[in-house]
């Protein structure tokens, strides 16, 4: 699987932040340990994963101390196993105890953003469809969470405010009408696509008629998305969003939406269970 990178000044800075953030003025228990103690540490994953987090993991140690080494025996995006060792660390004790829980937490949390997205993927194979995710992130965390769905085998949808259009019912109401405010994000923003959220046909109508790029289908039934697709035949990619879960999603999915994308993916996750111990 090739993954996008992600851009390495954001993962220093999320790094620093969080650096800063556990160790203040200096980790109090660690001064406990021999200055010049050298030690091997192993992560291991307690429970079957898919692996996100690698590069905010290296960067913790890089940051506190470039002479430990890292050794990974996995990659982002690799599928693992219960008790499946993970990475070897070696280097100055007191470093990897210092660096230790900033660690963990980036590949637990990415890895668990990871892991939920790899369910919600395999439940659409040989379905031609996208699972996107949304702007529902951890705050401050959102670039590493969007790469944590790459790895999941997800795609990302717009990152921010400041790179796609998404036209919901308060920019209509601002605007005046749906052909307003795609009219008006048409001769403000050349190029980039226009996506309308709708509610039901009536406003999927108007906004083919208007030819937004991307209609986003909210909360509509499986019979309704059906209508839906057979109106579109391909004016626009639809994308259906709305309480979509595991158990729905496959259905959605067969109505031959274009992409549906998921705020739980990065919303309601939870942390991988990770273990790090010295040997």
């Amino acid at each position: 699987m090739t993954l996008i990178k992600p851009d390495f000044t954001i993962v220093n800075t999320d790094v620093r932040n969080a650096l800063k953030e556990d160790i203040g003025s200096g980790d109090l228990t660690a001064s406990l340990i021999p200055e010049k103690a050298i030690a091997t540490a192993t992560i291991i994953s307690r429970e079957a994963a898919t692996i996100s987090g690698i590069p905010w993991v290296n960067t913790v140690f890089e940051q506190i101390d470039s002479n430990i080494q890292c050794v990974w025996q996995v990659q982002d995006g690799d599928k693992v196993t219960p008790d499946t060792l993970l990475c070897t660390l070696t280097g100055n004790a007191r470093n990897l105890l210092i660096g230790e829980r900033t660690a963990l937490n980036f590949l637990q949390t990415l890895s668990g953003t990871a892991t939920l997205v790899r369910q919600y993927t395999d439940t659409v194979i040989g379905i031609d469809v996208q699972i996107l995710d949304t702007r529902k992130t951890i705050p401050g965390l959102r670039i590493a969470q969007k790469y944590a769905v790459r790895c999941g085998g997800g795609v990302n949808h717009r990152v921010g405010l400041y790179d796609g259009i998404l036209i919901k019912e308060n920019h209509i109401l601002a605007a005046g009408s749906i052909a307003a405010a795609i009219q008006a994000a048409q001769q403000l923003n050349t190029g980039i696509p226009v996506e309308v959220e709708v509610e039901n046909e009536e406003e999927l109508k108007q906004t083919l008629a208007a030819k937004a790029d991307i209609i986003l289908l909210d909360n509509f039934a499986v019979p309704a998305l059906k209508k839906a697709v057979a109106l579109t035949q391909g004016q626009a990619l639809l994308e259906a969003s709305g309480g979509i879960n595991l158990n729905t999603l496959r259905g959605i999915a067969e109505t031959g939406v274009d992409r549906i994308s998921i705020g739980a993916l990065t919303k309601d996750i939870r942390a991988l269970d990770l273990s790090m111990r010295f040997l």
